[in-house]
């Protein structure tokens, strides 16, 4: 199994459609970075539902040993980064980012990338969700962005 390292989004969106079980069933352990744990402690303290990660025994801490490895990428936040320059650090893991610009970046680098839409059609392939529409109904009333023409594609491979 690879190192999978996750971005706040896919938490964010995971927890809030009651989906993060999937996380632990589909890929073991998650590694994120610290500037997530960061990430996530100012969102929980300004009153946003997101995971408290210290109470999860499947997610484990990371730290960049090579912050250098993207200093030109500045439109990112600071948790798309360090997931990016982790990504490069440990050969073969898989990427949890939902950032279109962060994902374009990690595709550039020959990363692995898997995002909150992917992690519910994995989840259906692998009899852990019935159905994906209802989770896809709960993103919507979120504001998670997604396109109509992405939406029926997702449907389409979830076979809905």
């Amino acid at each position: 199994m690879p190192v999978v390292i996750s971005n706040t989004s896919v938490l964010q969106y995971l927890h809030q459609i009651d989906a993060l079980f999937l996380l632990p069933e589909l890929f073991g352990t998650i590694h994120v970075p610290y500037a997530v744990v960061e990430e996530l402690a100012t969102g929980i303290k300004s009153g946003v539902s997101l995971p408290d990660i210290e109470v999860l025994p499947w997610i484990e801490v990371l730290y960049v040993q090579h912050p250098e490895l993207l200093p030109l990428v500045t439109h990112l936040g600071k948790g798309e980064k360090e997931v990016l320059a982790l990504g490069l650090e440990k050969p073969g893991s898989l990427l949890l980012l939902d950032d279109k610009s962060a994902r374009r970046h990690g595709y550039l680098l020959s990363l692995k990338i898997i995002g909150t839409l992917g992690i519910l059609l994995l989840g259906k392939e692998l009899d852990k969700i019935d159905a994906v529409l209802p989770f896809l109904d709960r993103l919507d009333a979120l504001g998670f962005r997604l396109h109509p023409s992405t939406r029926q594609s997702v449907m389409r491979l979830a076979g809905e």
